[in-house]
């Protein structure tokens, strides 16, 4: 028998790629689903809402001018270093939807599995819904997808990994950068993925990972004006309406939360567009010799 003591972690906020506590210096408990006490996690208030946001605005830029296949390249060493943490996510995934261990495996291998899923959409998004468009004219018509900006994601409340990583990584596989308010109930797999997202290439402020209170957290940013969308997958009915109605005040994009039976199911691409825009470009085409026939 040791008489050693365990090392207690400090779980923190993820904000502009760095760990800090809540400003407010508040934190709540955190158990398992047997009711007992697991961590204290950060209780975040608006002003770290706020600065989540402008962290996310500061890396929009980049990351959004960043190649395709680069960000691709970026989502699948978030899939690497999952990997190699699998184990401490099975523990915390187990402990936290009261799940048996091989239960939170399957969790884990498939929220890994999604994250490389939505790495191998990043080049190929632009082919399924953008393109030549044909006009009556002496025209070139192509639309092209391009992202929208800042999205807030309310993270689902008891898929606390799998459901996580199922609107987290299509948001920023399209260039977008964003703000993610974590499972009220089970923050403690988000703020672990903050810890990945830090070593993964990911640059900061890309992904922001904020927990707490999830009405207290989520109102400032449905409101905020430098919020370009908002995911709605983990708020509940009433809270869905609240959220909506401040995020009309500067037309913010609401995805409205939608029934999810198993989060395991292939997603498809809905995900990846509900948060781009098409831009479409005219251009005049030229002439070719003296036939006047056009290219």
């Amino acid at each position: 028998m040791s008489d050693r003591l365990s090392v207690l972690k400090t779980y923190k906020l993820y904000v502009g790629g760095k760990f800090p506590r809540s400003e407010s210096g508040r934190v709540y408990e955190v158990t398992d689903s047997k009711g007992k006490w697991r961590a204290n996690a950060p209780l975040s208030s608006r002003k770290d809402a706020r600065d989540a946001v402008v962290a996310a605005r500061k890396a929009f830029g980049a990351w959004s001018g960043a190649t395709a296949y680069n960000r691709g390249q970026v989502l699948y060493r978030v899939a690497e270093m999952l990997e190699g943490r699998k184990s401490q996510f099975v523990h915390e995934v187990a402990d936290a939807e009261g799940l048996s261990k091989s239960k939170a495996a399957e969790q884990v291998e498939a929220a890994v599995d999604r994250w490389v899923w939505y790495a191998g959409w990043t080049d190929k998004i632009a082919q399924v819904v953008g393109g030549g468009n044909p006009v009556a004219g002496p025209y070139f018509n192509l639309s092209t997808p391009e992202p929208m900006g800042v999205v807030a994601v309310v993270a689902p409340q008891e898929s606390s990994f799998l459901g996580l990583a199922s609107v987290v990584a299509p948001v920023i596989a399209t260039g977008n950068t964003a703000v993610v308010v974590a499972s009220e109930r089970a923050p403690l797999p988000a703020l672990s993925l903050g810890e990945v997202l830090a070593t993964s290439d990911l640059p900061g402020g890309v992904v922001n990972v904020l927990s707490g209170r999830t009405a207290e957290i989520a109102a400032p940013l449905a409101a905020h004006q430098d919020v370009n969308a908002i995911d709605l997958a983990g708020a509940d009915e009433a809270l869905a309406k609240e959220l909506e109605i401040a995020a009309a005040d500067n037309l913010k994009r609401v995805l409205r939360p939608q029934p999810v039976d198993d989060w395991a199911r292939t997603p498809g691409t809905d995900r990846l567009t509900a948060f781009l825009e098409t831009k479409t470009v005219w251009h005049p085409t030229g002439s070719l010799g003296a036939s006047g026939s056009s290219y």
